[in-house]
């Protein structure tokens, strides 16, 4: 029979099928596999209004069969099969879809949708076959016909033998080349690895002859290799089944099979929705970070089905990057996919599925936090500093979603504690949430600006992660309480402010002659309201605090910066009267003690000593005078 040539347009688009819309030659098999599906499917329908066709669905299959001898892989189905007629017409126009056209020309019931959409699928065999033959016989034909082509050349159609209704797809592999193994796509753990990954939830059994080693009738050690027919797919995806059907141990299961993570999950989710956008999702809070979470090399993201057969292994929009520790999947009917069913066409759909998969996964970690304090304890020691990040990123637009989650050190509870506890316990004088920051809570307990606010009785939370106060000067209140450090210039302690500034002022001239001393490494020096035993501590004034300095002059390719930083001195201290002494007799040695005080605070804080041989060297000038 004569050949028939593809459209000048159809041309240009098989090639770029075979080229260009597709990232994986792999992809082949699921296009295959879910045109295949769709061809039962339509039987189904058939059923529906045709008295004469009784569809059981334990009749209808799909047959994979590999041949290494002569490098064909066929792809066989019991589905409603092609008249010459649909042949010419769905496979000699590219991008023609039968299956969107029966979508359009029908109505489907639920839990039966047409996978095929753009009628591309179907030439992705050309990404790994030289020639594609296509046996053919329609449901109401007793005639069958193979339709041939070796690529872009064109095709022929002709009447050939078939004993049953259905399609045979055969695929002639193409020899290996220096860039591309082909022998893979004949190998039968390959093809039952591919099945696995994209259509291990297609509703009909994917059937293929398996090579197993069995143990040979009548002897006790000698093996044998035996072909037995095997379905390789689940068919029936854990995300369709009832939630009264499951338990923990079956969602486990799943996560491990799917290998989302090694650990045991810590809390799963179970969606079955059917609003503006159905869908179905399985979503997990892991127990334990994997070793490369806080690294670029981490993907987010969570796998993307659209009925059953997987679009994209990690769908980084389904997720916002503060929940990007969840794992899990979503399987919807109603997703815009593009021609290659690799992305999707538009986001409307993806946008409302994931606003409320982040709904679910906040009230999900709230319910842990409330029922169960010792679990959400664990969780949060692996991904506390990643919702932290999430308060911090995106200018602090995530504040609200997030600041209820968080957690922190309580220097009066002795434990981690929640903002709403602290701010329920607060004393009705109390101004502020107070926070201190440093390396960890054993440091932090020694710093000389909490000991007024101990005294006191007001509750400090500890900062100890570098994330930490970058974060709360984004939430900047909570409950309309503002947040402010033990070493900002205002502690809001009234009664004790008073005093301090009449010491401070009758000595006015000392604490500018230290000043002068400091030159300008302090903004001031002055008389401190918040040191009870310790004679020195640094605070410092504006944005940014002394521990932000650490931090960002730490960072790779940073400016420097320096917070202005001011020496408060405790004017009830028996320093105080050495310096007022050293000021009045000896101003040398009021040098000698400023300087050594300084150094001091800057020891206190974490913080490196500008000089520090000139450190040691005043050290001993104080020990032999």
């Amino acid at each position: 029979m004569a050949k028939q040539e593809f459209k000048a347009e159809s041309k240009k688009l098989l090639d770029m099928v075979i080229n260009s819309i597709y990232s994986k030659r792999e992809v082949f098999l699921r296009e295959l596999i879910s045109n295949a599906s769709d061809a039962i499917d339509k039987i189904y329908y058939r059923a529906l209004t045709d008295e004469n066709i009784t569809f059981n669905q334990s009749d209808y299959f799909i047959k994979i069969d590999a041949n290494k001898d002569d490098r064909t892989l066929k792809i066989i189905d019991t589905g409603i099969g092609m008249t010459k007629e649909e042949l010419e017409s769905n496979l000699g126009t590219i991008a023609r879809s039968g299956s969107f056209n029966f979508k359009s020309e029908n109505e489907l019931k639920d839990g039966y949708d047409i996978i095929g959409q753009f009628g591309v699928g179907f030439y992705a065999a050309f990404m790994v076959a030289d020639k594609v033959s296509v046996i053919s016989r329609a449901l109401d034909s007793d005639q069958a016909y193979i339709w041939e082509s070796e690529g872009a050349d064109g095709y022929t159609i002709e009447a050939t033998d078939r004993k049953d209704v259905g399609t045979e797809i055969i695929l002639s592999i193409k020899e290996n080349t220096e860039d591309e193994n082909y022998d893979e796509y004949l190998e039968e753990y390959r093809i039952k690895q591919i099945v696995k990954k994209y259509s291990d939830f297609i509703r009909y059994p994917i059937k293929m002859d398996v090579t197993e080693s069995k143990l040979k009738e009548g002897t006790e050690d000698e093996y044998e290799d035996v072909i037995e027919e095997q379905t390789i797919n689940s068919m029936v995806p854990i995300w369709k089944k009832n939630k009264s059907e499951l338990t923990d141990e079956d969602y486990e299961n799943f996560y491990a099979e799917k290998h989302y993570g090694f650990d045991k999950p810590l809390k799963h989710i179970h969606l079955n929705i059917d609003g503006t956008v159905r869908y179905h999702a399985i979503l997990y809070i892991p127990e334990s970070a994997p070793f490369n979470y806080y690294s670029k090399e981490y993907e987010k993201g969570l796998e993307l089905y659209s009925n059953g057969v997987l679009i994209m292994e990690k769908c980084a929009d389904l997720l916002p990057d503060y929940f990007s520790f969840v794992k899990g999947m979503v399987d919807s009917e109603d997703l815009s996919l593009n021609i290659s069913r690799e992305m999707l066409q538009h986001d409307r759909q993806l946008k409302i599925i994931a606003k409320n998969i982040n709904k679910k996964i906040k009230n999900q970690l709230l319910s842990i936090l409330r029922d169960d304090r010792e679990q959400y304890e664990k969780f949060f020691a692996s991904f506390g500093q990643q919702l932290k990040f999430g308060v911090y990123s995106d200018y602090g637009m995530n504040k609200d979603e997030l600041q209820d989650l968080l957690l922190f050190y309580s220097s009066k509870e002795k434990k981690l504690v929640t903002l709403k506890e602290y701010v329920s316990r607060m004393p009705e004088e109390q101004k502020y949430i107070y926070y201190a920051t440093g390396d960890s809570n054993e440091r932090i307990e020694k710093l000389p600006q909490t000991e007024r606010l101990a005294e006191k009785g007001y509750e400090i939370l500890y900062f100890t992660d570098e994330i930490d106060e970058f974060a709360i000067k984004m939430i900047m209140n909570y409950d309309e309480k503002e947040f402010r450090s033990v070493s900002s210039g205002d502690l809001g302690i009234e009664e004790d402010n008073k005093e301090t500034k009449e010491l401070e002022e009758e000595n006015k001239e000392l604490f500018n002659a230290m000043k002068e001393i400091l030159a300008d490494k302090v903004k001031e020096v002055k008389a401190s309201n918040r040191l009870k035993s310790h004679p020195v501590c640094l605070t410092a004034q504006g944005e940014i605090s002394i521990e932000m300095e650490k931090v960002i002059n730490a960072m790779p390719d940073n400016q420097q910066i320096q917070a202005d930083k001011v020496l408060e001195i405790n004017v009830n201290h028996d320093v105080f009267e050495s310096l007022k002494e050293a000021y009045d007799h000896d101003k040398d040695k009021l040098n000698l003690y400023t300087n050594l005080l300084y150094n001091q605070a800057l020891l206190i804080e974490g913080l490196p000593i500008q000089d520090p041989v000139d450190f040691t060297n005043d050290i001993c000038k104080v020990m032999v005078k």
